[in-house]
């Protein structure tokens, strides 16, 4: 098994990072895979509503000049995925906010390539806009059909400088119980798997408000 994280952060080590590695270190003593992309640092513009990823169903979205669709199929391939954000505004950070909206609006828009994986959220913050990026995150996760782990709090870690989050003990427990709990929901899922069917996809039916 394998669990795939988006570092949607600038800095390739900053404390979202460390956080990851915190929930990824006990996915690992508990015999999963765990790999960190770092989309943060890169070019990733924002979705174009071309409504083209719908129309092909290829698995790819039509826009080109970024890795997107390669990072899309690594999260498909995945069993788990985690998606990590420092807090910017009190949000989401820009790229990773671009990145969501394209790779999972493909995602749904394909059948529903993240339907029924293990799921988290993970926010690294300074000081306050927390639980607003971690509520964001999960938007994405919800609205997929994904399952969600969670920890005996929110996935929230603080800090400044970057590796500075080792010293929020209370977050660095919260990471570690995020990473044993995923696993053993990971676990569940894969031993389940031949006794006990997912239910059926179903179409979605769009309603509109406006009469």
């Amino acid at each position: 098994m394998k669990v795939v994280a988006i570092n949607g952060s600038p800095k390739k080590e900053g404390n979202t990072y460390h956080a990851l590695r915190m929930v990824g270190t006990q996915l690992e003593e508990n015999g999963i895979d765990f790999e960190i992309i770092h989309i943060g640092n890169k070019e990733v513009r924002g979705c174009l509503a071309c409504g083209n990823c719908a129309k092909n169903k290829d698995e790819k979205c039509t826009t080109t000049g970024d890795n997107l669709n390669e990072w899309i199929q690594s999260m498909k391939n995945a069993d788990g995925i985690i998606l990590a954000s420092p807090v910017y505004y009190a949000g989401i950070a820009g790229t990773m906010k671009c990145f969501l909206d394209r790779a999972f609006y493909v995602s749904g828009s394909n059948g529903g390539l993240f339907r029924h994986k293990v799921g988290a959220a993970v926010v690294a913050v300074r000081r306050t806009g927390g639980s607003v990026t971690f509520d964001s995150l999960n938007h994405y996760l919800t609205y997929s059909e994904m399952i969600l782990a969670t920890s005996s709090y929110w996935n929230i870690i603080h800090g400044r400088t970057p590796g500075e989050v080792e010293q929020d003990y209370e977050g660095a427990q919260i990471m570690t119980v995020l990473g044993n709990n995923m696993a053993w929901l990971l676990k569940m899922r894969d031993q389940s798997r031949d006794t006990l069917p997912a239910p059926a996809a179903v179409k979605k039916v769009m309603t509109s408000f406006i009469r």
